[in-house]
């Protein structure tokens, strides 16, 4: 079975940095594009950045020039380093994948990780 855990969140200060990550375990073949959303309490999830997997990246433009997106794809992980964080920044963080498994190409989340930017 598929799964992808995220580790890396808690509470910061504004201005402050958090790196997330998000690694992929179980039985598959391959992991296609990996991108980063985040849901704020009250309000639909978000696209934040994704990355395919040669590298290509694209991020919505509240993040761009803050936040980071990188991948290891020897390690199946994702990673979104995030600076200069602001309080509108806080939600809960979602990883998601695209990956090949036995039932096919499929979209994979995880559990989430909370962010919280407040003083």
């Amino acid at each position: 079975q598929v799964q992808l855990v995220e580790s890396g969140g808690g509470l910061v200060q504004p201005g402050g940095s958090l790196r997330l990550s998000c690694a992929a375990s179980g039985i598959f073949f391959n992991i296609n594009a990996m991108a980063w959303y985040r849901q704020a309490p009250g309000k639909q999830r978000d696209l934040v950045a994704t990355i395919s997997r040669g590298g290509t990246t694209d991020y919505t433009d509240s993040v761009k020039g803050r936040f980071t997106i990188s991948r290891d794809n020897a390690k199946n992980t994702v990673y979104l380093q995030m600076n200069n964080l602001k309080p509108e920044d806080t939600a809960v963080y979602y990883c998601n994948a695209d990956i090949t498994s036995v039932p096919g190409l499929r979209k994979y989340w995880g559990q989430g990780t909370q962010v919280t930017v407040s003083s």
